[in-house]
């Protein structure tokens, strides 16, 4: 028996709690031989799956061929309607995993007759606005070629329109725990449509405090026999692994683990510099034109508003990501970002978590984080999709205790070298 046939066999055991119809495939000019992937070894394809055609139509149009490791294993447990526990970092896929499997699911069966306003037949629930509204970009563009609708209720965002949106009938809402639970308790959101419930960067949420608001939005959906639940979570604690036990059924676990020892795209680099030469060293090396999307994570809130300006000061275009910007200008700020018009971005590690942004040619670690899982947090904005990336960490007499914590972290030794000639 093949490697397919086994795990197609492990997950029919398991009696899901749907099965795969044969797809009601709709109309569409679009051509399948249009979209020519070659079989390799090793590696399975989007095509591998028998996904409906404007689902691979949109997957195309997105450029995407081969699936990472945590899309390949996840759906090939969820598209049997099976939960899962993903343990994944960002960077890794996770959020195209499990919005390829609720789009194939709601494009093979349809909405149920009755379905009412603000009763979501999918729910996400993310830590984040900037991974919220992230995650419903990417939802909206693999259902583009689809009549499903998409939306996000977030905090710090337009009550008022997002309860606008919520009047419509929908097929995947997209929400922070906080916002979320306020709606809820107007009533103007029904939970108890939920047919696929995905608890994204749960480890986050337990560190941030929302887990207590999460346990009362879950109690309003479905039993848990009853919906589909997907859970992932960069780590799994004790903490993670009782939760993922209480709100999923008979889950498939998935552990994709990714370092920077395997982060083969990513050239890694650490400067050992003084304190105080550090500004000098940043400007210089945002000179250089080969330094086109950056992104320049520091500790503070403090430490990111004051590179803010030393970068503008010097003439070059930055802005900087923090709790200190509203919300609405954060927005602005990622889509000048994504679309070339700033070339450097400042942010903490809280504003810079969920940003999915690709052609991020460095990250440069002004300060080395606290919490040595950040570093490969961090670096894994660069070097995505196959393209290189180049990640620069600046080693002071403040960072000297954190490098080997890291180090033990990734099990790997990091170059440690003075700066170029140059450069300072």
């Amino acid at each position: 028996m093949s490697e397919s046939d086994q795990t197609t066999a492990a997950a029919e055991n398991r009696k899901p709690k749907r099965r795969r119809r044969k797809p009601r495939r709709r109309q569409s000019s679009w051509d399948p031989r249009q979209f020519q992937v070659p079989a390799v070894a090793g590696k399975w394809r989007f095509h591998d799956f028998d996904l409906p055609l404007p689902l691979m139509r949109a997957i195309h149009a997105l450029g995407f061929e081969y699936c990472t490791p945590i899309q390949a294993e996840a759906l090939r447990q969820t598209l049997l309607g099976g939960d899962i526990v993903g343990k994944a970092q960002t960077g890794t896929g996770k959020t195209a995993a499990f919005l390829i499997s609720m789009l194939a699911y709601f494009l093979e069966e349809p909405a149920p007759n009755g379905q009412k306003p603000g009763a979501p037949r999918a729910l996400i629930v993310a830590p984040t606005r900037e991974l919220a509204l992230q995650i419903e970009k990417d939802a909206k563009a693999l259902a583009r070629f689809t009549s499903l609708k998409v939306a996000s209720v977030v905090g710090g965002m337009d009550y008022q329109v997002q309860r606008e949106n919520l009047a419509e009938n929908l097929d995947i809402l997209v929400a922070t725990p906080g916002r979320l639970f306020d709606f809820q308790q107007k009533r103007d959101i029904d939970l108890s449509q939920v047919e696929v419930l995905v608890l994204d960067e749960a480890d986050r949420m337990l560190s941030m405090g929302f887990i207590p608001d999460v346990k009362r939005i879950i109690r309003y959906t479905p039993k848990r026999e009853e919906r589909q639940t997907f859970l992932f979570s960069a780590t799994f604690t004790d903490d993670i692994l009782n939760l993922a036990s209480q709100w999923t059924h008979a889950a498939a676990h998935v552990e994709i683990e990714v370092t920077v020892d395997n982060q083969a795209d990513i050239d890694q680099r650490v400067y050992l510099v003084a304190d105080d030469d550090k500004q000098r060293l940043l400007i210089k090396l945002l000179e250089q034109e080969s330094f086109e999307r950056v992104m320049v994570f520091g500790n503070r809130r403090d430490l990111v508003r004051k590179l803010d300006g030393v970068l503008k000061k010097a003439g070059i275009s930055a802005a900087m990501l923090s709790g200190d910007v509203p919300q609405s200008q954060r927005i602005k700020t990622l889509e000048r970002f994504r679309e070339g018009e700033l070339n450097v971005l400042v942010a903490t590690d809280v504003a810079g978590r969920g940003i999915h942004i690709d052609d991020v040619s460095h990250v440069i670690n002004y300060t080395l984080p606290e919490d040595p899982e950040d570093y490969v947090h961090r670096i894994g904005r660069t070097g995505r999709a196959g393209a290189k990336g180049v990640s620069i960490s600046f080693v002071g007499e403040e960072d000297a205790f954190s490098l080997p914590e890291i180090e033990r972290y990734i099990n790997a030794k990091l170059p440690c070298e003075h700066p170029p000639e140059g450069l300072l």
